[in-house]
């Protein structure tokens, strides 16, 4: 039985899965890697750091898989790989050295940047060519950063590129560098009308066209391995994909109107809206979801910066919380927050608001107020969150989402998914594997290599572990209402927040 094995490149770490025909997970294995916090608003990421990890969960994966076959190798048909989408790494294609810290997607420094260039007028052109908007999280103002002011040089041997060209640049031994649409649609450089790097957008941001990996389809050869790693040479990359795109592909939303949320160190919401690309929308940006080889399909997006990592902020803060599962416990001693409202804005705010200069804020406490109201009104941020994000994309696509398909590490919070039904009005699914990242790598990769022989059997893989239905009775969901009401009070309190200024 062949296997696919799924690397997952995230933001604070690198997950490795090996997947069998069925979508099960045979084996895995995890590493963590160091952030880097040089400033206020600055977070950066040693590419060799990742590497690393990289390097170290494919030994121990293939060491495990070597157990389970009494010490034989079982055949590997593809690897897939997925990744934090904006996240630019700079490195020397003669040395294959880093010339610069990556600067991480929650990286802020050149909000100031994007004030400018919206100053001057920029924001329609790039809505219309990149579907997204002027803000610090794309990875193109990044790139101009390093060159103008991170002492990187733009010479012919220079390569710019995210995460999954960083990775395939080393697994190929520097043969290949490539990437796929849904990342090259992440940058603020890639024309998501044409399906390829825009000359205007890399003028304005003078990062030059030469620098920029090549696009190639989500599904299909990227690059064959060398001798770098445990996996040895000779095996394909045949599947990548952004992380969130990736969710998408891997909890089965191939149909239109078909959404997802991921919580992880953020969340994200997809929803499907086939292959024609739809106009620029006011708080979602438009995405390559992906492209099996015949054209992309496009996804609306919410991107929400701080969700699982404001649960990690509070463990830190409340020192009798050793991790995210005591906050749950905690937030469930309480039926409600008590009036308490914590908005998680630690790196500004993502969609459908789009300021980078909010901060987060903590609003209602009284002298009744306890650890556990403020565990559980950070564990219904991350709900009130998606309802504004799904509120927005539904009246966008001019239909209610029937369901939202969860994923990532606090989908198993099963306060978070009730308090999340109630939000939305609608049922929440959660899959058995709720690492679907890493499996919507595998599915991608899989296909490629034969695994899989269309996305129907692939999606056939997906199985229900739970759905979360939303309360019918009206006490609850006006209670449900009124909290959300009371959250975009707080909300609004935190916006266009400067310090130097007062808030204005």
């Amino acid at each position: 039985m062949a296997l696919v094995i799924a690397i997952d490149a995230g933001t604070t770490g690198v997950r490795s899965m090996a997947a069998d025909e069925t979508g099960g997970e045979v084996a895995y294995a995890y590493r963590p890697f160091p952030q880097h916090y040089p400033g206020p608003g600055l977070v950066e990421h040693d590419p060799n750091e990742i590497w690393d990890a990289t390097v170290a969960t494919l030994d121990e994966l293939c060491a495990s898989l070597r157990a389970l076959e009494d010490g034989r190798m079982p055949p590997v048909a593809a690897i897939g790989i997925t990744n934090q989408r904006e996240t630019i790494v700079a490195w020397d294609r003669r040395s294959s050295q880093p010339l610069a810290r990556s600067l991480v997607w929650q990286d802020v420094r050149t909000a100031s940047r994007c004030e400018e260039l919206q100053a001057a007028g920029h924001l329609p052109e790039v809505r219309q060519r990149t579907g997204l908007v002027l803000s610090p999280y794309f990875s193109g103002t990044k790139a101009e950063w390093l060159l103008r002011d991170g002492g990187v040089s733009a010479n012919a041997s220079l390569a710019l590129g995210t995460v999954d060209s960083w990775l395939m640049w080393k697994l190929s031994g520097g043969a290949a560098f490539v990437t796929d649409p849904t990342n090259a649609s992440r940058t603020l450089l890639y024309d998501i009308n044409d399906g390829d790097w825009s000359e205007p957008m890399c003028d304005l941001l003078s990062v030059p066209k030469g620098a920029l990996a090549e696009i190639r389809p989500s599904a299909g050869r990227f690059c064959v391995t060398a001798d770098t790693t445990a996996l040895g040479p000779g095996i394909a990359v045949s599947g990548v994909a952004g992380d969130q795109q990736a969710a998408l592909f891997g909890q089965g939303c191939h149909d239109v109107g078909m959404a997802k949320n991921t919580y992880g160190t953020g969340s994200f919401v997809l929803m499907n809206v086939g292959g024609e690309c739809p106009e620029p929308v006011d708080g979602l940006l438009t995405t390559v979801a992906w492209d099996l080889g015949s054209g992309p399909t496009f996804a609306l997006e919410g991107s929400i910066f701080a969700t699982g990592s404001a649960v990690g902020w509070l463990t830190d803060v409340l020192h009798g919380a050793s991790d995210a599962a005591a906050i749950e416990t905690l937030a469930e001693s309480v039926p409600d927050s008590a009036g308490v409202v914590v908005v998680p804005a630690f790196a500004g705010l993502g969609s459908p608001w789009w300021d980078p200069s909010a901060r987060g804020a903590i609003m209602g406490l009284t002298f009744a107020s306890t650890p556990a109201h403020i565990a559980r009104a950070t564990i219904e941020s991350m709900a009130l969150q998606t309802r504004d994000v799904v509120q927005t994309m539904s009246a966008a696509a001019g239909r209610e989402i029937a369901e939202l398909r969860i994923d990532g590490g606090a989908a198993v919070n099963n306060l978070l998914c009730s308090i999340q039904a109630d939000q939305l009005g609608a049922p929440v699914s959660r899959p058995i594997v709720t690492e679907t990242t890493a499996l919507g790598a595998a599915m991608l990769a899989g296909l490629a290599g034969g695994v899989w022989a269309s996305p129907v059997e692939a999606a056939s893989v997906w199985r229900l572990d739970r759905r979360f239905e939303p309360s019918d009775d009206q006490a609850t969901r006006d209670i449900a209402d009124r909290l959300y009401a009371l959250w975009r009070q707080a909300l609004e309190r935190t916006l266009r927040w400067r310090p130097d200024e007062g808030n204005q």
